[in-house]
Parts: structure tokens; sequence; C-alpha cells
């Protein structure tokens, strides 16, 4: 009669998965530690590259982002961590291996909390405030270079520049490929510095990597184009630019169009018309005073040649990308129709030119008075090497725009870690209740930076650390790991430099992970509906 007084109250779909408690806590931490052992390996300047296949695609990279987000992590806890590496990706750009494995390792030091039973809000509460305590020190540390110094803030930018390079498959070249980083951005307009849109990153295979070269302006490679294209001229001085998202061809009705005639001469009077159109169309650019004429949409093969005999240089079938930042740096308006063609709408430059670079031809812009721009040509061997390098790049540029958003850097190869972890280990002294073993152990995850970079350079790590502890207790706050002595340095001096803004989104992101993993004690999994149907054949009555 019991199971009377008691039925069963069926909440769930058959076939629905449940799994909670400690057991639950400890299994997402333990997928998450699977997730660190594979990039924590890429970490520092002697870092291992990783080789990843999907499909016929092969990437080979030491980029954090790259590699998690190529990883098709499946474990609804661990793919956090591919979260808040795009997070530190976009935000920062660089560092992105270092918020992965600082997350890990801070799950790592609180699994025997957990395992004893201790309160994930106890932990979660501890973590908080060691993360708030580290933010606020990072400030009191951080050395602010001010703008108006222009040498030494562009030394800064440099120095930082070299440091996210440091670690790359580019590492050797850092010295050119920073100064190019350097000098895109700072030829941005202050007002449009946050957006790296302004800056074009093109691929041409073949060459040196240090064949690479910048230009002042937009470049992009030479669309497709007729036989009349060769007559018309390929350089220009001060040129007026008309932008379209206009197709200038003519095109062959649909299959299904009809047209009613009761005379055969009605017909050569729809063509005719048909000419006049696309004519008009040609005559009102010409009109404009427009030499160099770019669409969105194809130009044909009479187009091509009606301004080839003009002395007009045309491109049809120009990527959106480019022709957007043509419209901005030559001030120039995309048109849709071709009815009102004036100066207003025209942009201008100082110079074009159409010039071969490797086995392609570019047509380059500069001299552009509206928005400053720049394009970056990447050379290099094979295609994984270039498509690493334009990764490695990316990162060099969002670190440098970074900088001069924020102008304050702290010492890299571990130093501000170890700085951190010395004083929260102070900090945590003073405390009384159980928050003082999580603080402790927040301040002992920071070690694990130093102690990977040392590993993955086939250092002694016990060794490096116990100098790196005595130094910084030493009141060295800014010595860290040396990889060139396989010893300790002051990397402020060495110019082992990182952006503040670096470091602080990194623990920001790793803290809020870790604490967001702790605060899931149950994790459900709906069936797909076809599971339940494919069960319900093999067992009807079920």
């Amino acid at each position: 009669m019991s199971h009377l007084l008691n039925p069963r109250i069926v909440l769930l779909k058959q076939g629905t998965d449940t799994s909670q408690g400690k057991g639950q806590l400890l299994s997402n931490i333990s997928a998450c530690q699977a997730v660190v052992d594979i990039v924590k390996t890429t970490l520092g300047p002697r870092g291992m590259d990783k080789l990843i296949q999907v499909g016929e695609k092969v990437t080979i990279s030491n980029d954090g982002a790259t590699v998690i987000s190529l990883l098709d992590i499946v474990h609804p806890a661990a793919g956090t961590l591919v979260d808040i590496a795009k997070s530190q990706d976009e935000m920062v750009g660089d560092g992105t291996t270092s918020v992965v494995v600082l997350a890990g390792e801070l799950l790592k030091n609180v699994k025997g909390f957990v395992e004893d039973g201790v309160h994930p809000q106890i932990i979660i509460k501890g973590y908080k405030q060691a993360a708030a305590l580290a933010l606020k020190k990072i400030d009191e540390l951080a050395v602010n270079v001010k703008k108006e110094e222009e040498k030494k803030f562009e030394e800064m930018l440099l120095r930082c520049g070299k440091t996210a390079l440091n670690s790359k498959l580019i590492a050797k070249q850092k010295d050119f490929f920073a100064r190019m980083a350097v000098d895109a951005i700072m030829h941005l307009e202050s007002d449009i510095a946050l957006d790296l849109g302004m800056v074009g990153i093109k691929k041409v295979p073949g060459g040196s990597t240090t064949d690479s070269f910048m230009v002042k302006g937009v470049a992009f490679k030479k669309t497709f184009s007729y036989a009349g294209f060769e007559q018309a001229p390929k350089a220009f001085k001060s040129p007026k630019i008309c932008l379209l998202n206009v197709e200038l061809e003519l095109k062959s009705e649909s299959s299904n169009a009809e047209i009613r005639i009761k005379d055969p001469k009605q017909y050569q009077s729809i063509v005719d018309a048909e000419w006049k159109i696309i004519y008009d169309k040609l005559r009102s650019i010409v009109d404009s005073g427009a030499k160099i004429v770019l669409s969105k949409l194809p130009i044909g093969d009479l187009a091509t040649q009606f301004f080839a005999d003009r002395e007009i240089f045309c491109a049809g079938r120009v990527e959106e990308s480019d022709l957007d930042r043509v419209a901005k740096a030559t001030g120039g308006v995309v048109q849709t129709s071709l009815n009102d063609l004036n100066d207003k709408v025209l942009g201008v430059c100082g110079s074009f030119e159409e010039r071969q670079v490797g086995s392609e031809r570019f047509n380059v812009f500069t001299g552009c008075p509206q928005t400053k721009t720049t394009t970056i040509v990447l050379r290099g061997g094979a295609e994984q090497f270039i498509a690493e390098t334009e990764r490695s790049l990316h990162d060099a540029l969002m670190i440098v725009k970074r900088t001069v958003e924020h102008s304050s850097v702290v010492g890299g190869g571990g130093a501000i870690e170890m700085e951190l972890s010395k004083y929260l280990r102070e900090f945590s002294e003073t405390v009384d209740t159980k928050q003082q073993l999580i603080i402790k152990a927040f301040a002992q995850a920071f070690e694990v930076i130093p102690r990977q970079i040392a590993d993955n350079a086939g250092f002694d790590a016990t060794d490096i650390l116990n100098d790196l502890r005595t130094a910084h207790h030493q009141g060295k706050i800014w010595y860290g790991v040396d990889i060139e002595s396989e010893g300790v340095c002051d990397t402020m001096k060495t110019y082992v430099w990182e952006p503040a803004h670096n470091k602080r989104n990194s623990i920001a992101a790793a803290c809020e992970a870790a604490c967001m993993i702790l605060s899931v004690d149950e994790t459900i999994k709906n069936p797909k509906a076809g599971n339940i149907d494919d069960e319900r054949r093999i067992n009807p009555r079920g």
C-alpha cells in the first residue's frame, strides 16, 4: 500500500541524464583540467606548436584561442574555457593560453577543498575577494608612460609588441613585425584607434617572411577583369574615385521573360533601349570626372573597354571590406544609383598605382586625406606558415592597440604573477576565517604561469620558482623567468613588458570562469528526439 500512498512523480523525459552533487563538481573540474593539459605546453617563448586537422584543413599554431576553438569540445563545463579564451582574444588579443591555464589551476587548487566538503559558495567568495585584491595591486604596480613623451611611448609600444611575438612562430623576426605593428597603429588617427578594421592584412604566398611590407593607405589584389583592362592606365596622381554598388554589364533576360511584338522592327528598338541604358550609365561616370571606378558588382567587357578608351581605371567584384576601407580613406560614398554623381560623393587620394607583389598584382591607394589607414601585405612559403604569421601579427596589433589606449605596462615572464602571489599570501595571514585557505589557493595558482614557462623551456621549474620566491621576498618585484640564461632576471630591464590591461582581463576572466564552474552542482542532459523514437521502436511497450 505504501507505493499507492507515495506515487512516483515523473518530472523529466525518459532518457534524461542527470548527475549532481560533489561527484558532478569534481567531474567538471577534471574535464577542465583535461583541456588545460592540451594547451599548457604552448605557453611562453619556448612553447610547442599544435597541429590540428579538421577535415582536409591543417592548422599549425601555438595561439591558445586558435587551438582551443578548433578542438571539438562537447563537455558543457569545459566549454566555459573556450568562451574565456575567445573573450581574451577579442578584448586583448594575447594571453589566451595564460587565461585558460590560470583558470584550470584555480580549479585544481580547490579540488581538495571540495572533496573535504567545503561549500562551493565559500570558495567562490574567497576567490572573488582575492581577484579584487589582485586587480587593485596591478593598478598600484603598473608603470605608466605619458603619451606626450613620444619617444618613450613608442619604445613602450615596441617592447610590448615584441613580448607578444616572443612566443610565436615568427619570434626570430619579432623586431621586424613589432615595428610594423606599431607603425600601423600609430598611423591611424586617434579617433579611430579602436577600429582594427582600418588595418587590412593581405597574404601573398612566396618570398621570404621579411619581404612583407606595409602600405600607408589601402591595397587589395587585382580583381577579375576583361581584355580591355590592360589598355587602361595603371597610375594616377590625385585622381577622383567613384565607388559603386552597381552592375555595369549587359545582362541576358531570365528564361521566363517574355516580350510580345507585332512588328520585327520593334525588336531592334528594345535592343537599342538596353544599349542606351548602359551607355547613359557609363557617360554619367565619365562626365563626373572620376579616373578610378570601383564596384562591388561586376564591370563587364563593354564597360571595361569604354573606360579604357577614355583613360579610366576600373575594377569590378571588389570585396566589400576593401571597398569600405577605400570609402573611409578617400571620403567617397558608395553609390547604388548613377543619377547624381558629383564631387561630394567622389573620393580622392594622393596617388594610385598597380603594383606587382610576387605573382599577384595589387591596386594601391596612398596619400588618403580623409582617414588614415594601413594595409599589411604578408609574404612567406607554406600556406600554414603565412596563416600563423597573420594570427601572430593580429595578436601584436591588438596588444599595441590596448597599450595605446591604457598606456600602462607590467613586467612579463611571470614577474607580475609572482608578485601577486606573494602579496596574496601575505594578505591571507591577516584573515581569520576559512577564507585564508581559499586566498592562499588563489595565490598559489599564480605560480603556474612562471612554472609552465620554465617547464616548456626545459628548465628545472622547482629551482626557478625557489629563486623567484627569494627575489620577490627581497623586494625585487619585476623578477621573472630568464629564458636566455636559464635563470631569473629583472624583466623590466630586459624589456619583457606586457600591457597591464592584459593581466587585468586575464585574472578577471579566469576567476569568473572558475567561479561559474564551481557554482554548478547539477548537470541535466535532455535526450534528443531521435533517441527516444529509436528506443520506442526497439521496445514499443516502453
